[in-house]
């Protein structure tokens, strides 16, 4: 393959299977999201939403983009952005992995960073990602910049219905049980899901939240702060309205944690807090019985563990 510049490696990502850290019965097999050049699936909405803004008319050649971030979607922006002719300001709050900023000034985006409300470093609550979208609109109102709005944005449930859910359904030949995916904006999951469901009725669907703030379970939320950077700020996203999960499953910092470290130590993968969240939520399912002896579940494997370091 040869590529005629940085988005055509966006996607198209392979599909492993965790056959280390578990061992059967049933398979997990997880999308290597990490893979995208900006380390994450996040590269596929910041991909989908600029070209949909740029197609509209809505984002002009040259215009400013704009958008807050916890550091994901923002390394996807700047890949985007680098390669279209868009300067790109990224709003994220302090508490978010100081890694994820020093890798979208190397690729050439402006970083804003804002002061956290009640979270702590590394713990990012609902109240520190509202200081930075309004930090975030305020920037864009006044360099009259394109402002992406990836929790209301469309195009990011778009860009994973008609990716993500095609790939994983190609790579498995349609034959998976399940997909589960931790939550933060809800495209990744609502967009894949959609794909799944359009194919096959029986693929059953599972969203994943940090065991203390479960909104979408209906429950009070017990601690904004967690350690699943990017998921969980303690309020059901606009995306998730209208939407029906199969199940919910909780995860714990201590779990993500323990899986995190299990990746790397069995398998080989250094990936994110999120991702071992997942990886967790899919043992957790595969064991109980519920999808039967010998499922197979999907997952993905969000990003690199190099964001966090």
């Amino acid at each position: 393959m040869q590529a005629h510049s940085v988005l055509d490696l966006i996607g198209n990502t392979p599909l492993i299977e965790l056959s280390r850290i578990h061992k059967g019965p049933g398979r997990i097999l997880a999308k290597c999201e990490f893979l995208n050049p900006g380390g994450s699936m996040k590269d596929r909405s910041a991909l989908r939403i600029v070209r949909d803004a740029e197609a509209s008319g809505g984002l002009a050649p040259g215009q400013t983009v704009v958008e807050m971030t916890s550091g994901n979607m923002g390394a996807g922006l700047a890949v985007v952005c680098a390669t279209t002719g868009h300067p790109f300001v990224a709003v994220m709050s302090r508490g978010n992995s100081p890694a994820r900023a020093k890798q979208m000034i190397a690729l050439g985006a402006e970083v804003v960073l804002v002061d956290q409300v009640d979270g702590a470093p590394g713990r990012v609550t609902g109240r520190d990602l509202q200081a930075a979208v309004e930090q975030a609109h305020a920037i864009a109102t006044e360099r009259s910049g394109f402002y992406v709005d990836q929790f209301n944005n469309p195009s990011g449930v778009r860009a994973h219905a008609a990716t993500t859910g095609p790939e994983i359904w190609e790579q498995t030949a349609g034959a998976l049980d399940a997909f589960v995916c931790v939550v933060g904006t809800g495209a990744s999951l609502v967009g894949t899901a959609t794909h799944l469901r359009s194919q096959s009725k029986a693929v059953r669907i599972y969203a994943i939240e940090p065991a203390r703030s479960r909104p979408l379970a209906g429950m009070t939320v017990e601690s904004p702060q967690h350690v699943l950077q990017g998921t969980g700020y303690g309020s059901v996203p606009p995306m998730w309205k209208g939407f029906e999960a199969d199940g919910l499953l909780a995860v714990s910092d201590d779990e993500a944690i323990a899986y995190q470290r299990d990746l790397g130590r069995l398998e080989g993968l250094f990936v994110g807090l999120s991702s071992a969240a997942n990886v967790c939520a899919a043992v957790k399912l595969v064991s109980n019985g519920e999808l039967g002896p010998n499922p197979t579940i999907t997952t993905l494997l969000c990003d690199t563990g190099l964001k966090y370091v």
